[in-house]
């Protein structure tokens, strides 16, 4: 069976197994996003809060993505519940450092007029620091989404949702009928979705970045 014909025989699957995938991807990016650009709000006044906060985020890729996954297998079992949670895991390095890197790197002039003209510090963070940041904290969000689509294919490693499965099954089955297609499947559908995905945050940005900051 050619790959073509093995796309049209498993067209349902495959287009149900990619949006498992695609959904397990945004949904810990997002889940990320929150709790990222929340932890470094708190911390990027404090150099030491902040490298402590990097640093932390950043153990967690020292842990391979299997035997993290595996470690999760004891409270959370099998399924969805340790794919999405090794997921976010592994997001938030780039989030966390990223909305440090960018809120610090807000003009301080620019904060002492807005402070000299009365507004509070929650204005300010929410009016003036969050959207200088936003590009360099969506950068992050970018490189976590890439990120979380390689490692969610390992996902299958726990009966994870997502293409992970066929290039598993395929593995598993070298020199098997159809164990090249199914690999190949995976690792295909992956790649568009990671293409699909980086252009929605290309024109995320064009959308909510004020022109004069693009500029």
């Amino acid at each position: 069976m050619s790959f073509w014909e093995y796309l049209g025989s498993r067209r349902e699957r495959l287009f149900f197994e990619t949006w498992q995938h695609a959904s397990m991807v945004f949904q810990t990016v997002l889940v990320a996003l929150v709790l990222g650009v929340l932890i470094g709000v708190a911390v990027y006044r404090s150099a030491r809060l902040s490298a402590f906060a990097t640093s932390a985020a950043g153990v967690f890729f020292t842990v391979p993505s299997l035997a993290l996954l595996g470690l999760l297998i004891t409270p959370l079992g099998l399924g969805v519940a340790p794919s999405v949670v090794a997921l976010t895991l592994y997001s938030l390095l780039p989030i966390v450092r990223n909305t440090i890197v960018g809120l610090a790197g807000v003009d301080r002039t620019l904060v002492d007029a807005a402070r000299g003209i009365g507004m509070t510090r929650a204005a300010i963070l929410l009016r003036i620091e969050l959207p200088l940041a936003w590009p360099v904290i969506l950068t992050g969000a970018r490189v976590s989404t890439q990120l979380a689509m390689g490692i969610g294919a390992i996902a299958a490693y726990v009966n994870g949702p997502g293409l992970g499965e066929q290039i598993f099954a395929g593995l598993a089955r070298l020199g098997g009928a159809n164990a090249i297609n199914m690999t190949l499947a995976g690792t295909l559908g992956i790649v568009l979705l990671a293409l699909l995905f980086d252009g929605c945050f290309m024109l995320i940005g064009r959308l909510t970045t004020p022109r004069g900051i693009r500029v």
